[in-house]
């Protein structure tokens, strides 16, 4: 008989394991509940803050989502997701509700971890679900030391309690299952640490204790000492622009209504910007090779900076963010669409300057120059023939002839097409265009012409007025022709020059009404028949192509129309060959005679002049030469929590790893003499485990064939 203790009757084990399996669950459920409400808020925020662009300037949001949505979810700080008080708010109640979490369990976890249950009374063994029982035909004490020995070799850690009637044992596998548990839960803790200290809470907390402001002008250099953080703040994340030859020592600091300086302790100088680029003109590496002042010691130390390959002085790591324009010096050349007159401007890129044009004065702010510009040609050398003009629809706008740089095609032949710069024009009220000019001419379907982009707002894509290049692949006729077509007496001139040659000699009554129809054709083309009195002045064409067809819709019947275009169309295309004829007169070159060349020249020409009279500048600028500088955008940071936030990633694998593929069993055996069998042992054994699988009977199996027999 088995020894057995009064104060303790027995209960079926599967009652008590039930039971305490019950209990662990709904505590484990009622401490965790808050927590994972929070970590699923926590993760619909942060997909929010990866779809929507953070710390965007508030047009650009408006542009996006419209004036009422832009102005709802800017105050629910949608913009600046995770500096938000309500984000950081829950991720301060998700650490304090796990660390309440895990202080709770972790006592219980492990005494558990110390415990073999070898306690367990012996008829309890006969109310688990996988038991056997079975004989082994050896005395006691030879069959314990076998069963030990076999545990310890399969991995099994066992502890035995000697009754007086027999041996308990108790063994264990797989106790990294409860080590998951912790280790996950800490790696939450952590990491949410992490994202508090790595974030702007510190910041705002040095802000906040120092009276610092942050600076919400457009000159940072009215910034004052208010507006500066030391370089003792412990936690930061900022931008740090560096031109080339230049040093800086302050990063910028985005806050979400404006931007806070912080000092570095150490000068950052670029010595050269490094940009590698493959054979179709993508780059392939971006690097900056710098020099880091320590102002604490005056050491200099060189190092490159790559992407992906950052570089940690003092606590203060630099990575390599971007690159942009430091200030490149460009020569340009203004180039008047009415007279015959240049002027030559020296500009700086992030430079200002005003620009006079017919009394008009705008302001021209050059805001960038890219040395490389990649574009698909994909479609390059089709639709070589040129376009009869007379075929042309009279119908149109700006438009309908510009489009992006590059053909849109599925298949790709990327081509590097040289420098472009940019700038804004500012009338007098205030309002500004963007513009963008390619310095070199492209050949764009079978055709070689410059592009001059324009856009209206940041959101619209570039259309872009292409003007065919001569003979000389320069813009030098199309602006000859441009000039004469805007002087009324060599429109007169062209006008009779097409007259005289189209109409017999002997009716000069038809060469009369020839000239003058010519003349009018000129005038409404060139956009100056709205400068007269009797002109209808609501909703008139400026000029082009459009302003024929206005003429036409509203002076000839609607039978009539289709052959008057077509006439209409001739005559303009002949007017303007002889104006063609002027103007590299003018230029001192001999002139066209009629060819290829010169029709596919004449075609694209009638276009670009239609589409030039709603190119809303006063004159064109062309890039004759640059120097370039580059600017390095380093992203500086100095981060505690990043040590905390890779730890906890390790843990974090680690805890769900054990949790979910690391399976806890618990084996009992009880061992005692064999009833009425000498030198035998009987053997009673049970297994459970934390969750059951259809595995576990097949290994239970396999350990009732290797400790013991069954019996019969």
């Amino acid at each position: 008989m088995t020894e057995k203790s009064p104060d303790r009757p027995p209960r079926p084990a599967a009652q008590v394991a039930a039971r305490v399996a019950l209990d662990d669950a709904m505590e484990l459920l009622a401490s965790m509940r808050f927590a994972i409400a929070l970590l699923t808020v926590i993760c619909i925020a942060s997909v929010i803050g990866t779809v929507v662009q953070q710390q965007q300037p508030m047009t650009n949001y408006v542009n996006q989502f419209g004036p009422f949505w832009s102005e709802l979810f800017g105050k629910l700080d949608l913009y600046t997701v995770y500096s938000a008080w309500w984000f950081l708010l829950m991720l301060g109640f998700l650490v304090v509700s796990t660390s309440l979490c895990i202080a709770r369990h972790t006592p219980r976890i492990l005494r558990d971890l110390k415990t073999y249950k070898e306690t367990m009374r012996e008829q309890s063994i006969q109310a688990f679900k996988l038991k056997a029982l079975g004989y082994l035909h050896m005395n006691p004490e030879a069959a314990l030391g076998q069963i030990n020995a076999w545990l310890a070799a399969e991995g099994w850690k066992a502890r035995a309690q000697v009754r007086t009637g027999g041996v308990m044992i108790g063994a264990r596998k797989g106790a990294a299952h409860k080590i998951g548990y912790l280790a996950a839960h800490s790696a939450i803790v952590l990491i949410c640490l992490g994202g508090l200290l790595d974030g702007n809470l510190i910041v705002r907390a040095i802000m906040w204790a120092q009276g610092k402001q942050i600076y919400q002008g457009a000159d940072l250099n009215q910034m004052t000492a208010v507006n500066r953080l030391g370089t003792s703040n412990p936690s930061f994340r900022g931008n740090l622009f560096v031109p080339e030859g230049s040093r800086s020592s302050t990063a910028l600091l985005s806050m979400p209504t404006g931007v806070v300086v912080q000092d570095l302790p150490f000068d950052v100088e670029l010595k050269k910007f490094i940009v590698e680029y493959y054979a179709t003109g993508m780059p392939k590496l971006f690097a900056s090779d710098i020099v880091i002042h320590d102002r604490r010691d005056g050491s200099s130390t060189k190092a490159t900076v790559k992407v992906n390959e950052p570089v940690t002085y003092r606590g203060v790591t630099l990575y390599q963010s971007s690159f942009e324009d430091g200030g490149s010096g460009m020569k340009l050349k203004l180039r008047s669409l009415q007279s015959p007159h240049d002027t030559p401007l020296d500009a700086k890129v992030n430079g200002t300057t005003t620009l006079t044009v017919d009394g008009e004065s705008y302001g021209l702010e050059f805001t960038g120059l890219r040395v490389i510009n990649v574009e698909n040609f994909a479609n390059d050398g089709k639709d070589q023939a040129g376009t009869d003009v007379r075929k042309v629809d009279l119908v149109g706008r700006l438009e309908q002839h510009l489009g992006s740089g590059a053909n849109v095609s599925d298949r790709k032949t990327l081509r590097n097409v040289g420098p472009s710069f940019s700038y804004k024009l500012r009338d007098a009220s205030g309002q500004a265009r963007e513009y963008n000019n390619y310095m070199l001419p492209l050949e764009l379907e079978g055709h070689r012409v410059y592009l001059l982009g324009v856009r209206d707002t940041l959101a619209d894509n570039f259309r872009y007025l292409r003007v065919p290049v001569d003979s000389k692949d320069s813009m030098e006729s199309w602006l000859a022709l441009r000039r004469v077509l805007a002087d009324p007496a060599q429109r007169l001139l062209a006008a009779r020059q097409y007259a005289l040659g189209a109409s017999p000699p002997d009716k000069p009554a038809m060469q009369a009404q020839l000239e003058a129809t010519a003349l009018r054709t000129l005038t409404l083309f060139a956009g100056a028949e709205g400068l007269k009195a009797d002109a209808p002045a609501q909703g008139a064409a400026l000029g082009g192509l459009p302003a024929l067809s206005q003429f036409i819709e509203r002076e000839v019947p609607e039978p009539e129309r289709a052959r008057v275009s077509e006439v209409l169309l001739r005559i303009l295309n002949g007017s303007l060959f002889e104006l063609h004829k002027q103007a590299e007169e003018q230029l001192g070159r001999p002139k066209p005679t009629p060819g290829d060349a010169t029709q596919a020249f004449m075609t694209q020409a009638v276009l670009s002049l239609s589409d030039a009279m709603f190119y809303p500048a006063p004159v064109l600028m062309q890039l004759d030469d640059f120097q370039q500088v580059q600017a390095s955008v380093f992203q500086v940071t100095r981060a505690p929590g990043q040590t905390l936030v890779y730890l906890g990633a390790v843990l974090l694998i680690v805890g769900v790893f054990a949790m979910l593929y690391v399976k806890e069993r618990r084996l009992w055996l009880w061992l005692e003499a064999a009833p009425g069998r000498s030198e035998q042992t009987r053997v009673r054994m049970a297994l459970s485990s934390n969750r059951d699988s259809p595995d576990l009977p097949v290994e239970f199996q396999a350990l009732k064939q290797r400790l013991l027999h069954e019996e019969a």
